[in-house]
Parts: structure tokens; C-alpha cells; sequence
């Protein structure tokens, strides 16, 4: 993958990440500083973790300031066209999905520049598009959707094995790339929308 597509998703996470925590924390009615601080961990969590993980420091926002500008921006933005947006939950559930996919796919090509394994990078992929909203559901004071329902995390999983399989196909590798962050996206979509969730442990 060339570095400028790897630019581009990274980007466009950072911006569907940091919509989704602006959402998240309007809905719970967050004054702009704490709207601000939700949107800021949402779209960098993960990428932190990751990178920590890969001994890859200092992370990634820390080098790059562009990346706070851009989600402080996001984040301004969000709020001034709130009155125009009805559907609070619906908006933060697309850009959540997006961000998912987006941001599985980036963990996923970063693990593979530090070469390794195809396992390893799926784990990678899977922590930088959970972990934001992970830390972004714990102070907002809710249980993590990947702990108790939807498939979230398996959706990346699941797209991680796919990326994989169409490499092993000689899948051109933006196509492949394309192809993953629209197959967790619409998945998050059809298991919504038809109440997809995995047995409960009831005591």
C-alpha cells in the first residue's frame, strides 16, 4: 500500500472517529471541553495502544500535531451543525462504523510494516479500531459495546481474515483494502439492523 493512500484512511478514521465521540458525548450532554476530550480519545485510543504495543514512540498524534488540529476542528464543527442533525444515534452509530473500518485496516498495515505475522496484525487491526471507543464508552461512564453486544470486535476480525484471503488471491492491495473497510461497514449495518448479538452469561 502506497503511503499516502495509508495517509488518506488514517485521515478519514481520525475524522469518523472523532464525529462519533463529539456525538457520544453531546448525547450525554458533556460541556465543550469534555465534548472535546470524548472526541480526542475516541479518534487517537487506539492508534495509542498500538503503537505502544509496537514500540513505535512517541505515538503517532505526539509526532504529528496535524492530527489534533484536525480532530479539534472536527469536533467545532460537529457541534455547529448539531441543529441541523436529527438523528443523534443513527449519525454516531455510521461514523463509528466507518471509523471501525477504517481504523481495522490501518492496524492491520502497520503491523505489517514492523513484519508480522498475519495473527499479530489482525490483533492489531482489531485494537486501533475498538480501543478509542473502548476508552471513549468507560468515561462516558457506559459498558463498551465490544463487551456486551453487536458484533464489534469480530467484525474486525472478520475483516482481517478477509484482507487476507484476497491477498492470498493476488487482490490488487487498494482493492483489497477498499474491499475490507466497506465489508465491516456494511456488516456493522446488516447486524444492527437485524439485531445480530452473541449469547449472554445470565447468573
Amino acid at each position: 500500500m502506497q503511503i499516502s493512500t495509508m495517509d488518506t484512511i488514517e485521515t478519514l478514521g481520525t475524522i469518523a472517529f472523532a464525529i462519533s465521540g463529539t456525538f457520544a458525548a453531546m448525547q450525554r450532554r458533556l460541556d465543550p471541553f469534555g465534548v472535546l476530550i470524548i472526541a480526542f480519545v475516541t479518534s487517537i485510543g487506539g492508534g495509542t495502544v498500538r503503537d505502544l504495543l509496537l514500540g513505535d514512540t512517541p505515538v503517532a498524534w505526539m509526532r504529528d500535531v496535524n492530527y489534533c488540529l484536525l480532530i479539534l476542528l472536527t469536533c467545532i464543527a460537529t457541534i455547529f451543525f448539531k441543529t441541523h442533525i436529527k438523528k443523534f444515534k443513527v449519525t454516531l452509530f455510521l461514523f463509528d462504523s466507518m471509523g471501525l473500518g477504517l481504523f481495522t485496516m490501518l492496524g492491520i498495515q502497520k503491523g505489517m510494516m514492523f513484519g508480522l505475522s498475519p495473527g499479530i496484525c489482525v490483533a492489531l487491526g482489531t485494537i486501533t479500531g475498538c480501543f478509542g471507543g473502548v476508552i471513549r464508552d468507560t468515561l462516558l461512564n457506559t459498558i463498551p459495546l465490544i463487551f456486551h453486544k453487536e458484533v464489534y470486535a469480530t467484525a474486525c476480525i472478520l475483516g482481517g481474515v478477509l484482507y487476507y484471503s484476497l491477498k492470498y488471491f493476488d487482490v490488487k492491495d487498494d482493492v483489497a483494502t477498499i474491499v475490507v473497510i466497506g465489508f465491516i461497514f456494511v456488516l456493522r449495518i446488516i447486524v444492527v439492523r437485524y439485531k445480530v448479538t452473541f449469547p449472554k452469561f445470565t447468573y
